[in-house]
C-alpha cells in the first residue's frame, strides 16, 4: 500500500527531505565518532597513567622487599598472555582485558627470573562513562536529526507549496482563465527580498496580464470590424436585390450572402470569447433534435439513434453545434456522413481524408484551412465555443477506418 502524500509534497519535497536526512545522519555520525574517540582516548589514557603509576610503586616495593598491595603481584592469574610476554622481554606495557567478568586495566613490567610484575585497576567506571556517552550521543543525534528534518521539511514545503500554487495558476491560464493570478506577496512588496519562486510568480502574472490585454484587444478588434461591416453589407444586400435578373446578379448576391455569413460568424465568435453567453435550457429529445438539424441542413446525412436521451440543454446552441459539424463533414469530407445519437453522446462522421494534423493537435483555429479547401475555418471554432458554453466536450479524431469523427459529449442533466 503506497503512502498518500499531500498534493504539495511532490518529488522535490521528498528529495529534499531525503537529502536533509542523509546529511544530518552523516554529520551526526561524524561528530559522534570524533567525540567518542576523543573521550575514549582521554579516559583510557588516564586509566593507563594511573596503572603505570601503581606499577612504579609496586616495583619499588618489590625491589625493597616490602609486601605488595592488593591488586599487585608477580605472574598473577588472569594476566593477559601478550602483556606477560611483553614484561618477560624486559619492557613495560598496559592492556584492558576482562578479569572475573569486569573490565580491568592491567600494567606489567619485568621482574626477577623472567617473570612479570603486574597490577590491575578496575576499569568498570571508565567503561560505563564511555557507554553512557555513546548512548547520550545517539539520543542527541536522533533528536537533532528529527528537529533538523522538521525545520527543513517546513522550509521546503513552503517553497513547494508556492511552486504548486504557481503551477495551478499556469494550468488555469492555459485552460482559458486569463484572470487567474498567483499574487505572491513577495512579488507584490518591493521592500521584501525577492527569491526565485517570487520571480517566477511575478513573471507568470506579467505574462498573463500581457496575454489577456492582447486577447482582449483582438476580441475588440474582431467585434468592431464585424459591427462596422454590418451597415454597409445591409445596404449592399438591398442594392443587390434591385439588380436585374441574370448570372452577374446571382454572383453578386452569392458573394454578399457569404460576406453576411462571415460577419455574423465573427460577431458570434466575439460573443463567445467575451465569456458573457448565458444558457437558456429546456428539456430536449436528442434523437428528434438531430433529425431536425439534418432536415434543416438540406444534406443526405444519415441519422442513427442507438439510444435516445432527454436532456436539459440550450436547443439553439446545440443545433448550431450539430449544424456546423454536419456542414463541415459535407464541405471537407466525403459521404456517407452519419450522425449518431448514443445517449448523451452525439457523433458526426464522414469518410473523407480526416482532420488535418494541426486540428487534432491544437484544435480548430480561425481562418485556417489546408489542402486548398474552401471556407474560412470558423465553423468548427464556433462549434467548439458553443459546446464549451453548453458545458459539453467536443473532441476531434481520425478513426482507424478512415474519415473524420467529431464526438460531442453532453452533460447529462435529466
Amino acid at each position: 500500500m503506497r503512502l498518500a502524500l499531500p498534493r504539495w509534497a511532490g518529488p522535490l519535497a521528498v528529495r529534499a527531505a531525503v537529502f536533509i536526512t542523509v546529511m544530518c545522519c552523516a554529520l551526526a555520525a561524524l561528530l559522534g565518532v570524533l567525540v567518542h574517540v576523543s573521550v575514549t582516548d582521554r579516559t583510557v589514557g588516564q586509566a593507563r597513567e594511573a596503572a603505570l603509576s601503581r606499577l612504579r610503586d609496586a616495583t619499588e616495593s618489590y625491589e625493597a622487599g616490602d609486601p605488595l598491595r592488593r591488586g599487585a603481584g608477580v605472574d598473577p592469574p588472569g594476566l593477559p598472555r601478550r602483556l606477560r610476554e611483553l614484561a618477560a622481554s624486559g619492557r613495560r606495557g598496559t592492556m584492558v582485558a576482562e578479569y572475573e567478568g569486569r573490565p580491568t586495566m592491567w600494567a606489567a613490567g619485568p621482574a626477577d627470573g623472567g617473570r612479570a610484575l603486574a597490577v590491575r585497576i578496575d576499569h568498570s567506571q571508565a567503561r560505563a562513562t564511555i557507554e553512557g556517552l555513546d548512548s547520550t550521543l545517539v539520543w542527541a543525534s536522533g533528536l537533532a536529526i528529527g528537529a533538523t528534518l522538521l525545520v527543513g521539511a517546513f522550509a521546503v514545503t513552503r517553497v513547494t507549496r508556492r511552486l504548486h500554487t504557481t503551477a495551478r495558476v499556469a494550468r488555469r491560464i492555459s485552460a482559458g482563465d486569463l484572470d487567474a493570478r498567483v499574487g505572491d506577496p513577495r512579488a507584490q512588496d518591493p521592500t521584501r527580498a525577492q527569491d526565485e519562486v517570487a520571480s517566477v510568480a511575478a513573471a507568470l502574472d506579467s505574462m498573463a496580464s500581457s496575454l489577456q490585454g492582447k486577447l482582449l484587444a483582438e476580441q475588440r478588434f474582431t467585434a468592431d470590424v464585424a459591427h462596422e461591416l454590418r451597415t454597409p453589407l445591409t445596404g449592399l444586400h438591398a442594392a443587390a436585390e434591385l439588380l436585374p435578373p441574370g448570372r452577374p446578379t446571382e454572383l453578386v448576391r452569392d458573394r454578399v450572402a457569404a460576406l453576411r455569413t462571415l460577419t455574423e460568424d465573427l460577431l458570434e465568435i466575439s460573443r463567445l470569447e467575451s465569456g458573457r453567453e448565458r444558457l437558456e435550457t429546456e428539456p430536449e429529445e436528442l434523437g428528434s433534435l438531430a433529425r431536425r438539424v439534418v432536415r434543416g441542413s438540406g444534406t443526405d446525412t444519415r441519422v442513427d439513434v442507438v439510444r435516445d436521451a432527454r436532456v436539459e440543454t440550450d436547443r439553439r446552441r446545440l443545433e448550431r453545434v450539430l449544424g456546423n459539424l454536419v456542414a463541415n463533414a459535407h464541405r471537407h469530407g466525403r459521404g456517407p456522413v452519419v450522425l449518431t445519437v448514443d445517449g448523451a453522446v452525439i457523433t458526426v462522421r464522414d469518410h473523407g481524408d480526416g482532420y488535418p494534423e494541426y486540428l487534432l493537435a491544437h484544435g480548430p483555429q480561425r481562418f485556417r484551412t489546408e489542402g486548398g479547401t474552401k471556407g474560412h475555418g470558423l465553423g468548427l471554432t464556433i462549434a467548439l465555443g458553443q459546446a464549451e458554453v453548453l458545458g459539453a466536450r467536443l473532441e476531434f479524431t481520425n478513426p482507424p477506418g478512415g474519415g473524420a469523427l467529431a464526438r460531442l459529449t453532453l452533460p447529462h442533466r435529466p
